[in-house]
């Protein structure tokens, strides 16, 4: 289960949760999904893709605006989320643990990739 205090955010609104087996689970903050209103197409790239930290790896249209979403960290796509792109409106009523968007495989230098996310505490207040 994703817990959003278990959360790494970035600026733009995505999030990533440490899955404890050298996966992780990537997804779109409360905050954004809200921002959005109500979702009604989700894009997301074919499993075995890989991007970069700050990559567009996915596209979210709602009623205001379509939106990039961005890769917070390195990686290689291993599962995307079907019900999520079937269903888009799951993002709007559960994005962390109903609504999540891709799981990755990290390529990239975590400890460097994940210095300038912030712990959902610090994110939040960071909103404010």
């Amino acid at each position: 289960m994703i817990m959003p205090e278990n959360l790494l955010c970035s600026k733009s609104h995505e999030y990533v949760s440490d899955n404890g087996n050298n996966t992780f689970t990537i997804g779109l903050t409360d905050y954004a999904v809200e921002q959005l209103g109500d979702i009604v197409f989700l894009e997301l790239p074919e499993v075995g893709s890989e991007f970069k930290k700050g990559d567009t790896f996915a596209t979210v249209e709602s009623v205001k605006a379509a939106s990039e979403i961005y890769m917070p960290v390195s990686g290689k796509i291993i599962e995307t989320n079907e019900a999520a792109v079937e269903t888009p409106e799951i993002l709007n009523e559960d994005c962390f643990e109903k609504g999540w968007l891709v799981k990755i495989e990290p390529t990239g230098n975590l400890e460097t990739e994940q210095a300038d996310l912030l712990e959902y505490e610090d994110y939040k207040e960071e909103l404010e």
